[in-house]
């Protein structure tokens, strides 16, 4: 039965119709989120709700995560840093942000034993070469310190190995969730996402800038169907210790990213191609390719996509053309 859930990143991207499904469902929300990358507009239309509770304070704040942990019944830990700009240009509060904060949710629903849902990243794969889909077990490929990218990766790693170490040692019922470059209305292209910040410039007439040579492939995953796995990876209790990749499995080059939203918007901008180095200094690499293996959330909870491509494009485009000002403000 719904009780109180706590969502760290709750005025995220993802975090944000995280709360509203969960309110859907009949739940009390608590977003704890410092708004230094979530944002308030996100979650201003659920204010007036009496079962919606904004906290605006950090997870790295013991006090604060150790209360609201104490009065929730599930724990969903999104918070995080995140987008390659951010990474590049605060590697010191990547690092703090993604490892102590996560560490501080662990340490707490082990201390109230609550079941948390810890949120990771495709990006601990690191840079698999070969076009195929990637699986939980497959290895780990990294570049080397000095390649910035890879530390992100590294924090997210971290974060699974502790979330692991937590319910093998202490027996902490947990489950991860590997996101595979989740996509919708509301999110940024502030911080290098490609989706958002490609429509963004179609719409404006602005140059769509295509980062290294645009033969990177991706597969993007609409939101909802993001937030659908993770509510239902919550609520199944057999997968405790488990961890399970969530994305799209319909990839797609960048290049050929671009192309369709330029048909999509009927923009006559024009596709730039910008070195690595010129975006983000020295120390940046990109991975070749993406995909998620969904066997075995499909499997465990009888989980896949239900909007392909055209549909995250065509809900992006619509969002941003109904928000040009928010848009602006972002870019």
């Amino acid at each position: 039965m719904p009780g109180k859930a706590l969502v760290t990143g709750g005025a995220g991207f993802i975090g944000s119709h995280l709360c509203e499904l969960l309110l859907e469902d009949g739940w009390d929300v608590f977003a704890l989120d410092d708004l230094s990358t979530g944002n308030f507009r996100n979650v201003e239309h659920l204010k007036e709700r009496p079962e919606f509770h904004l906290v605006v304070d950090s997870v790295l704040s013991p006090s604060v995560v150790s209360e609201l942990v104490y009065k929730c019944d599930v724990v969903y830990h999104l918070a995080a840093a995140v987008g390659v700009r951010l990474i590049v240009e605060e590697p010191v509060r990547t690092m703090v942000t993604n490892v102590q904060g996560t560490e501080t949710v662990l340490q707490y629903c082990n201390t109230f034993g609550k079941r948390v849902l810890i949120a990771s990243s495709s990006e601990v794969y690191g840079d698999h070469r070969e076009e195929r889909p990637l699986s939980e077990t497959d290895r780990r490929v990294y570049g080397p310190v000095t390649e910035r990218r890879w530390l992100y990766a590294d924090s997210k790693a971290m974060d699974e190995f502790l979330a692991l170490g937590y319910h093998q040692e202490r027996r902490l019922d947990c489950v991860i969730a590997r996101f595979f470059n989740t996509v919708g209305p509301r999110q940024s292209g502030q911080y290098g996402m490609v989706i958002p910040r490609f429509v963004e410039r179609a719409l404006s007439g602005a140059p769509l800038e295509i980062h290294g040579d645009g033969t990177q492939t991706r597969s993007f995953c609409h939101v909802s169907d993001t937030i659908r796995a993770v509510r239902d990876l919550m609520d199944e209790r057999a997968v405790s210790g488990e961890i399970f990749n969530v994305g799209s499995t319909e990839r797609i080059a960048i290049l050929e990213l671009a192309k369709r939203i330029l048909a999509l918007t009927g923009s006559t901008s024009r596709v730039e191609y910008v070195p690595y180095d010129a975006v983000y200094g020295l120390g940046i690499e990109d991975t070749l390719h993406r995909e998620p293996s969904i066997e075995k959330i499909d499997a465990a909870i009888g989980w896949r996509p239900s909007l392909d491509l055209d549909r995250v494009l065509a809900d992006v485009i619509d969002h941003t053309r109904r928000a040009p000002a928010a848009a602006e403000l972002e870019r």
